[in-house]
This record gives structure tokens, C-alpha cells and sequence, in this order.
């Protein structure tokens, strides 16, 4: 096993305000910014977009994302799976020496700060995102938090998908325009099954150690191999249903543009296969989040463009 200073070496763990930032896991929050992004878009691309509540909106996703990791980084120390040889976590508190206490308020303060921005977006728009809105932190909070964590069972990539990219394009769509149609909802899956995909990579990443550690994963019930052949299977339906999608003129012509993030995703199977130690799948787990956020960043601008045209 790797000693501690190894582990921090070798993730280019620094301290300082560094420390902080890890906490955040800055990796997976593009799974915070782009179903915001991609969700405003398409409701300016139906002639709606309010500037102030695209920022209400892209800073409370960011801060619920956030906690959901501090929230993460807590319970797992409390239940002695994180240890300073852990991979993939801020290391705030089994490395860095952050109070757990500390980390668990700054998580609750965070969720203090959404609820007052999502007491603006109710007031701008309806109550009811009040009602989503909580379910959202709720289930936040239960993906560790809890007596039974979701992030333990095989449902994490489908909660983590469902809750980050569709609600969360639902959700930015309807405070924009009011209203909610099918097509925003089918739009959203290629969106909702990358975010899944992400969380998936870091089971894989972490498959031996959940594995003792008593988790359930989904990568943990199909094992290394056939856990990476069905991350390629699910890359391939994203961009298939884009493909789709643009054809059946749900989405513009120029959302070919996010084609161009399929050259990282066949990074991903390359860096995960024939690895078993964490730490040489973490570029893997790294390209998954750049496969993220660059098909979403791109869908967003061919969202952009498309209204840009319209508009010339």
C-alpha cells in the first residue's frame, strides 16, 4: 500500500487553499454547470432567458453539487471507508486533517445558501421548484447520508443521472419559460446518461476498495471487465440518441459540433483498460469528467448558435 505522502505526491495534492478546493471535487462539477447551461439554452432557443435566474440557478446547482460531495467525504470517513490512502476524495479530512465536523457544516451551509436562491427562483417563477428543489437535497443528502446510502447500491449512476441532468434541465427550462415539454425531457437523457457515466467511472475506479468495504455497486455486480464494456455501451447511446435527435429535428444541425467530445470518450475505455490500481485509472476518471463537460459545453453552444442564426 502506498504510503500517505506518496498518495498526496501522486495526486498533486497541495496545501493551502488547495485543500479547500479538492473538498469541492472541482472534477464532478461539471455535472453541476452543464444541465444548467444546456437547460437555459434550450429555453432561449424557444425565446426565453432571464440572466439573473440563469445565475441563481448555475451558483445553487454548483453549491447543492458541493455539499453532496462534502456530504460524501463526512459519511465515508465516519464509516472508515476513506483513509489516507484513499483515491478519488478531496483527502480533507483523512489527509488534510480537516475537522469532520467542519466539513459537514460547511456542507449544511451551503444547502443554507441554495434554499435562499431557490427562494428567489420560486419568487421569479413557481413554488413548486420549492417541492423538486428539496427532493433534490434530499436525495443529495441520502447518496451518503443516512441509514442507507444510495452511493452503496447499484442505483447511484441512475440517481446521479436522473436528479443531475434531467431535473436539473427541467428545472432550468421551466424557470426561463414557465412551462415544460417532452422534448426538453428526451433531450436530456444523452446529458443524464454522461453524468451517470461519471459517476460509474468512479465506481470502477474504486471497485476493489468498495468491494471491501461492503458496497453494492454496479461495477462491483458486473466486476472490472464487463463494468468498462458497458461504460463504452452507454457512450455509444449518447452519441447515437444525438444523432437521433438531430435527425427527427429535436436539435439543431449544429449539435453535430458535440461529436468532437467522442475522441475523449474513447480515451476513457483506453485508460481504464488493463489498469487495476486506483491511482493509474485516475486519468480515466479525469477524462470522463472532460468527456462530460465538453459534450455538454458543446451541446449548450450548438444551442447558442442555432439561436444566434435565427436571430441574424
Amino acid at each position: 500500500m502506498p504510503k500517505e505522502s506518496n498518495i498526496k505526491e501522486a495526486l498533486n495534492e497541495q496545501d493551502g487553499l488547495h485543500i479547500w478546493w479538492r473538498m469541492l471535487r472541482p472534477h464532478t462539477l461539471t455535472a453541476s454547470f452543464v444541465p444548467v447551461f444546456v437547460g437555459t439554452m434550450l429555453a432561449w432557443l424557444d425565446g426565453h432567458l432571464h440572466i439573473l435566474l440563469l445565475a441563481a440557478m448555475l451558483l445553487a446547482s454548483i453549491l447543492i453539487q458541493s455539499a453532496t460531495n462534502m456530504f460524501n467525504e463526512y459519511y465515508d470517513f465516519v464509516g472508515g471507508i476513506d483513509t489516507e490512502h484513499s483515491v478519488g476524495i478531496g483527502g480533507t479530512i483523512v489527509r488534510d486533517g480537516i475537522s469532520p465536523k467542519t466539513v459537514l457544516n460547511l456542507a449544511l451551509v451551503f444547502y443554507g445558501i441554495s434554499i435562499l436562491l431557490g427562494v428567489y427562483i420560486c419568487i421569479a417563477s413557481s413554488w413548486w421548484i420549492a417541492v423538486i428543489g428539496l427532493i433534490c437535497m434530499a436525495f443529495g443528502y441520502l447518496y451518503t447520508g443516512g441509514p442507507f446510502p444510495i452511493s452503496r447500491t447499484p442505483f447511484g449512476e441512475v440517481f446521479a443521472g436522473f436528479f443531475m441532468g434531467t431535473v436539473i434541465i427541467g428545472i432550468s427550462y421551466f424557470i426561463q419559460s414557465g412551462t415544460i415539454h417532452a422534448d426538453v425531457m428526451y433531450i436530456s437523457i444523452p446529458v443524464a446518461i454522461f453524468i451517470g457515466c461519471l459517476n460509474f467511472a468512479n465506481n470502477i475506479r474504486d471497485h476493489d476498495g468498495d468491494k471491501q468495504n461492503g458496497r453494492k455497486t454496479l461495477a462491483i455486480l458486473l466486476g472490472q471487465k464487463r463494468a468498462i464494456s458497458l461504460l463504452t455501451i452507454l457512450f455509444i447511446v449518447s452519441y447515437a440518441l444525438t444523432i437521433l435527435f438531430i435527425f427527427i429535428g429535436l436539435l439543431p444541425m449544429w449539435s453535430f459540433i458535440t461529436l468532437l467530445s467522442a475522441k475523449k470518450a474513447a480515451e476513457v475505455i483506453t485508460k481504464f483498460k488493463g489498469k487495476n490500481n486506483p491511482i493509474e485509472m485516475m486519468p480515466a476518471m479525469a477524462a470522463t469528467g472532460k468527456t462530460n463537460t465538453i459534450y455538454g459545453m458543446l451541446l449548450g453552444i450548438s444551442l447558442l448558435i442555432s439561436k444566434l442564426v435565427e436571430l441574424s
